[in-house]
């Protein structure tokens, strides 16, 4: 598969903080020197330190071949390794018109400015887009979807703030529908992943969603922050086990030097990454490369 040079591009300069801590720790390690059981343990420290995670760094040093020594291939291994477990968790996504996404996540992560940027790439593919104002507890919530939603084009299905978040998902489905809209996004409020009746919530939303369209969601994205590494781990796997997830999306990557953690998180989940956020722009959200992702975390300064 050719890889699109604009994703490339920017997939290079957002991880370029992860880069530092990550491949040119790499590439000063193995510099003249050949590959031996101590040099291992020094990989093993770089790759936990960077937030790849104890489980992910240990698979990754178990699939080096059998008496590799020299470090160009160590490190070619080492690309492919990563490559192949942010590629396994590959699931077909359903079909469905609407296409109709939930989104997830706890406050802070850049839920709503999220929503915005997808719904913009869809827009700019010539859909018809809808966003549901399910965030009705946060103040300013609305408003703020509102104008993302001028933004990127899209209409935007909104209660009064405080009213019952799954009524605004029953008649964003009924709008959605009456317009023939390509895809609804669902903006829901931000919670933490232990608060017992927020998440009971969401599985209200959940079953509004499917009883008004049988197949839906047919997403259910949880958006993660970068900058927290792999303590975004813990929330997946909660609102994983509560709702049941069929993506994630990394934002805030460009800030950070723990962009390693996706390949933990990955590796620990099982759940696939569907975009990554790489800046502040509204173009600045990359639909997820495995292969790019890789070539990015270790391309050579020019």
């Amino acid at each position: 598969m050719v890889e699109d040079p604009a994703l490339s591009s920017l997939l290079g300069t957002g991880l370029q903080k992860t880069r530092e801590t990550f491949f040119e720790r790499i590439t000063r390690l193995l510099t003249g020197t050949r590959v031996d059981a101590n040099l291992l343990e020094q990989l093993e420290e770089i790759l936990i330190t960077a937030d790849v995670g104890v489980s992910a760094t240990r698979l990754l040093l178990d699939a080096f071949p059998p008496g590799v020594s020299a470090p160009d291939e160590l490190l070619e291994a080492l690309k492919r390794q990563i490559t192949a477990i942010l590629s396994s968790p590959r699931e077909s996504i359903p079909e469905g018109r609407p296409h109709v996404a939930l989104v997830l996540g706890v406050n802070g992560v850049g839920k709503t400015t999220t929503i915005g940027k997808l719904a913009f790439r869809a827009t700019h593919q010539g859909k018809r887009v809808l966003l549901a104002a399910a965030d009705t507890f946060r103040a300013a919530a609305i408003e703020q979807l509102q104008v993302w939603g001028q933004r990127a084009g899209a209409d935007v299905i909104a209660h009064q703030q405080g009213g019952d978040p799954a009524a605004v998902v029953f008649d964003a489905l009924q709008a959605a529908e009456a317009r023939k809209a390509d895809l609804l996004l669902i903006d829901t409020a931000g919670r933490l992943h232990t608060k017992k009746n927020l998440m009971e919530e969401l599985k209200k939303i959940h079953r509004v969603l499917g009883r008004g369209i049988p197949a839906a969601p047919h997403e259910t994205l949880l958006i993660l922050d970068g900058t927290t590494g792999l303590n975004a781990t813990l929330q997946a796997r909660e609102f994983h086990e509560a709702i049941g997830l069929t993506g994630l999306i990394i934002t805030k990557l460009d800030g950070t030097a723990k962009g390693g953690a996706v390949v933990g998180i990955v590796a620990e989940l099982q759940i696939p990454v569907r975009y990554v956020g790489l800046g502040e722009g509204i173009e600045d959200l990359a639909p997820f490369s495995p292969s790019a992702f890789g070539a990015a975390l270790f391309a050579r300064r020019t």
